[in-house]
């Protein structure tokens, strides 16, 4: 069908945005077209240059990539304003940060390790003491150790995929690590125990898929390649409340897909990592199992929100800015005659 064709015929399109992954997006595209949905198709996104008052072409849109390509961001950003459902949200995921989510899981009553914000170790060129003048100077070291002890991770506040991560277990390893993390602003979080480690992939903010994880191991080892069971009482609690955690944060979080990490410390499951708005799917390191089930429940996410999306959805953002609606005055219904004796039927204010 041409382009602009399946517009004009209502055809809704669901497009996916990805970079260097292959075996999702294709498989999500494939099982999407296979199910042939009426007036719903989907495809790898194309785009080029785009126009303020550009309409966009596609119903729904699955985002893999935008978190590294600002381009793509500002894109779904407009998208979204003139009435693409895309997944995850991108203004959701450009507000978000660690210590944020971290702070609004101890709000939801999930359990998080103890946690501090730490500035950055060095800043740009042109910054000086007056940039700086409300920064306390210098910390309070033995504060901050005593709240989250010597033994931790170093993390950007702003990081994806493991990226400038540092574990240290003395305050010598931490002083090198945070010297090494430049202009990055980082939080520092205690070291959990765990003797278990639960990665939770939560789909449309209801599915829920808990696989066993070893972030220990090389990263193509580090899922077991079948579902989590949970065969004991204490199990199926462990599970229960994992399940309950990883939809809380999801729905604060407004995520549509996520994956939520919980390392396990005498039975209690700590959320470590929860901001994934593009978390991994790839078949080679989640397996056959697990790819089946993201595969089929993301297609069916995707389905739906083409289905239920709007010829054209209005934003929140415009919605807020139209002047509010007059209320209109409460009329009833009198029968009274004219001047002729015909009798009628006339609206009076009530």
């Amino acid at each position: 069908m041409p382009r602009g064709v399946a517009e004009w015929f209502g055809m809704k399109k669901i497009g996916v945005l990805f970079g260097w992954e292959n075996s999702f997006p294709s498989a999500l595209v494939e099982r999407i077209n296979a199910r042939n949905p009426a007036g719903i198709k989907a495809e790898f996104l194309q785009t080029g240059a785009v126009l303020a008052n550009q309409a966009p072409r596609y119903a729904v849109i699955i985002d893999r990539i935008s978190h590294d390509i600002p381009f793509y961001r500002a894109f779904l950003k407009h998208a979204a304003l003139n009435g693409t459902t895309v997944i995850n949200d991108p203004s959701l995921c450009s507000s978000d940060d660690k210590f944020l989510n971290y702070a609004l899981a101890a709000r939801l009553g999930v359990a998080v390790p103890p946690t501090v914000l730490l500035p950055q170790k060095e800043y740009a060129p042109g910054t000086t003491e007056k940039s700086l003048r409300n920064l306390e100077f210098p910390l309070d070291w033995d504060a901050i150790f005593a709240a989250v002890g010597e033994h931790g991770f170093l993390k950007p506040v702003h990081g994806a995929g493991g990226r400038d991560v540092y574990e240290v277990r003395s305050r010598n390893e931490f002083f090198r690590a945070y010297d090494q993390s430049r202009r990055l602003c980082m939080v520092y979080q205690k070291a959990v125990a765990f003797s278990d480690y639960y990665r939770c992939f939560v789909v449309g903010r209801k599915n829920v898929r808990i696989m066993a994880y070893d972030p220990r191991k090389p990263f193509a080892e580090r899922y077991l390649k079948r579902a989590a069971r949970a065969t004991s009482f204490k199990a199926r609690k462990l599970f229960a409340r994992m399940e309950e955690d990883a939809l809380k944060l999801c729905r604060a979080l407004g995520y549509d897909l996520n994956t939520v990490e919980f390392a396990v410390e005498k039975g209690v499951p700590y959320a470590i990592d929860f901001m994934n708005p593009v978390p991994d799917a790839d078949i080679n390191s989640v397996g056959p199992h697990h790819f089946e089930w993201i595969v089929k429940q993301t297609a069916d996410l995707a389905i739906a929100r083409a289905r239920s999306a709007p010829r054209r959805r209005r934003h929140p953002a415009l919605a807020a800015a139209a002047p509010p609606k007059r209320a209109q005055p409460k009329k009833k219904i009198v029968p009274r005659r004219d001047e002729h004796g015909v009798l009628d039927l006339w609206l009076e204010p009530v």
